[in-house]
Protein backbone atom coordinates (compact mmCIF):
# COMPACT_ATOMS: atom_id res chain seq x y z
CA UNK A 1 0.00 0.00 0.00
CA UNK A 2 1.59 3.26 -1.03
CA UNK A 3 2.60 5.84 1.97
CA UNK A 4 0.60 8.80 2.00
CA UNK A 5 0.77 12.34 3.55
CA UNK A 6 -1.47 13.77 6.10
CA UNK A 7 -2.74 16.90 6.17
CA UNK A 8 -1.75 19.45 8.68
CA UNK A 9 -5.01 21.32 10.37
CA UNK A 10 -2.87 24.73 10.74
CA UNK A 11 -1.98 25.19 7.24
CA UNK A 12 -5.23 27.12 5.84
CA UNK A 13 -6.42 30.04 4.05
CA UNK A 14 -9.55 31.32 3.70
CA UNK A 15 -10.96 33.33 0.50
CA UNK A 16 -14.27 35.09 0.53
CA UNK A 17 -15.23 36.93 -2.57
CA UNK A 18 -14.89 40.30 -2.79
CA UNK A 19 -12.82 40.35 0.71
CA UNK A 20 -9.15 41.29 0.53
CA UNK A 21 -7.79 40.77 4.33
CA UNK A 22 -8.43 38.63 7.34
CA UNK A 23 -5.40 36.95 9.35
CA UNK A 24 -7.82 33.69 10.08
CA UNK A 25 -6.48 31.30 12.78
CA UNK A 26 -9.54 29.21 12.86
CA UNK A 27 -11.89 27.60 11.08
CA UNK A 28 -14.72 25.58 12.41
CA UNK A 29 -18.52 23.90 11.88
CA UNK A 30 -17.84 22.21 8.11
CA UNK A 31 -20.49 19.78 8.24
CA UNK A 32 -23.44 18.09 6.06
CA UNK A 33 -26.07 15.91 7.83
CA UNK A 34 -28.61 14.19 5.85
CA UNK A 35 -32.08 13.59 7.89
CA UNK A 36 -33.19 10.59 8.28
CA UNK A 37 -36.85 9.50 8.08
CA UNK A 38 -37.88 6.51 9.88
CA UNK A 39 -41.03 4.20 8.41
CA UNK A 40 -42.66 1.08 8.72
CA UNK A 41 -43.25 -1.19 5.94
CA UNK A 42 -46.94 -2.39 5.61
CA UNK A 43 -47.11 -6.15 5.70
CA UNK A 44 -45.55 -6.73 9.31
CA UNK A 45 -42.32 -6.47 8.36
CA UNK A 46 -40.23 -6.07 11.49
CA UNK A 47 -37.90 -3.79 10.85
CA UNK A 48 -38.01 0.23 10.63
CA UNK A 49 -36.53 1.31 7.82
CA UNK A 50 -34.93 4.51 7.07
CA UNK A 51 -35.41 7.07 4.40
CA UNK A 52 -32.85 9.98 3.58
CA UNK A 53 -34.39 13.48 4.32
CA UNK A 54 -33.40 16.98 4.27
CA UNK A 55 -30.09 17.65 3.79
CA UNK A 56 -28.63 20.38 6.52
CA UNK A 57 -24.85 22.18 5.68
CA UNK A 58 -23.67 23.60 9.49
CA UNK A 59 -22.78 26.52 9.78
CA UNK A 60 -18.85 27.56 9.91
CA UNK A 61 -17.35 29.47 12.39
CA UNK A 62 -14.33 31.41 11.61
CA UNK A 63 -12.05 33.20 14.03
CA UNK A 64 -9.21 36.09 13.11
CA UNK A 65 -6.75 38.32 14.62
CA UNK A 66 -8.98 41.77 14.93
CA UNK A 67 -6.76 44.48 12.14
CA UNK A 68 -7.71 47.77 10.79
CA UNK A 69 -9.41 46.28 7.95
CA UNK A 70 -13.79 45.82 8.20
CA UNK A 71 -14.35 44.31 5.47
CA UNK A 72 -15.48 41.38 7.20
CA UNK A 73 -17.54 43.77 9.49
CA UNK A 74 -19.07 45.76 6.90
CA UNK A 75 -20.55 42.48 5.38
CA UNK A 76 -22.43 41.92 8.56
CA UNK A 77 -23.48 45.19 8.93
CA UNK A 78 -25.51 44.50 5.29
CA UNK A 79 -27.50 41.48 6.56
CA UNK A 80 -28.09 43.49 9.74
CA UNK A 81 -29.77 46.23 7.37
CA UNK A 82 -31.78 43.35 6.03
CA UNK A 83 -29.76 43.49 2.89
CA UNK A 84 -28.36 39.67 2.77
CA UNK A 85 -25.21 39.52 0.66
CA UNK A 86 -24.61 36.33 -0.76
CA UNK A 87 -20.75 35.41 -1.27
CA UNK A 88 -18.55 32.65 -2.35
CA UNK A 89 -16.20 31.89 0.10
CA UNK A 90 -13.47 28.99 -0.12
CA UNK A 91 -11.72 27.12 2.86
CA UNK A 92 -8.41 26.21 1.27
CA UNK A 93 -6.11 23.46 3.01
CA UNK A 94 -2.57 24.21 1.92
CA UNK A 95 0.52 21.73 1.55
CA UNK A 96 3.13 22.19 4.16
CA UNK A 97 5.04 24.63 1.65
CA UNK A 98 2.69 26.97 1.68
CA UNK A 99 2.65 27.18 -1.78
CA UNK A 100 -0.14 24.48 -3.40
CA UNK A 101 -3.34 23.44 -2.43
CA UNK A 102 -4.20 20.05 -0.68
CA UNK A 103 -7.73 20.64 -0.81
CA UNK A 104 -10.69 23.27 -0.78
CA UNK A 105 -13.91 23.18 0.15
CA UNK A 106 -16.21 25.75 -1.72
CA UNK A 107 -19.13 26.72 0.21
CA UNK A 108 -22.08 28.23 -1.75
CA UNK A 109 -24.37 31.97 -1.14
CA UNK A 110 -22.19 32.32 2.49
CA UNK A 111 -23.68 34.99 4.33
CA UNK A 112 -22.96 35.71 8.26
CA UNK A 113 -25.45 35.03 10.77
CA UNK A 114 -23.59 36.27 14.03
CA UNK A 115 -20.43 38.14 15.32
CA UNK A 116 -18.47 37.79 18.51
CA UNK A 117 -16.21 40.44 19.43
CA UNK A 118 -12.73 39.88 21.02
CA UNK A 119 -12.63 39.21 25.00
CA UNK A 120 -10.53 41.62 26.30
CA UNK A 121 -8.63 41.66 29.06
CA UNK A 122 -6.07 43.77 31.22
CA UNK A 123 -3.98 40.89 31.76
CA UNK A 124 -3.66 39.06 28.36
CA UNK A 125 -0.74 39.19 25.86
CA UNK A 126 -2.15 37.53 23.23
CA UNK A 127 -3.95 38.65 19.90
CA UNK A 128 -7.99 39.91 19.79
CA UNK A 129 -10.13 37.19 17.99
CA UNK A 130 -13.07 38.05 16.59
CA UNK A 131 -15.50 35.20 15.36
CA UNK A 132 -18.25 35.53 12.64
CA UNK A 133 -20.39 32.29 12.19
CA UNK A 134 -21.49 32.41 8.48
CA UNK A 135 -24.32 29.89 6.69
CA UNK A 136 -24.53 28.83 3.78
CA UNK A 137 -26.36 26.98 0.98
CA UNK A 138 -23.98 23.57 0.42
CA UNK A 139 -20.39 22.56 0.05
CA UNK A 140 -18.62 21.66 -2.80
CA UNK A 141 -15.39 19.47 -2.46
CA UNK A 142 -12.31 20.64 -5.04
Amino acid sequence: MPETDIYRSYNFVIDIQGVTSGYFTEVSGLSISVESIPYREGGGAPAVRKLPGRVDYGDVTLKWGMSESTELWEWLMTTVQGNVERKELSIILMAPDGQQENTRWNLHNAWPTAWRGAPLRGDAQGVAIETLTIAHEGIERA
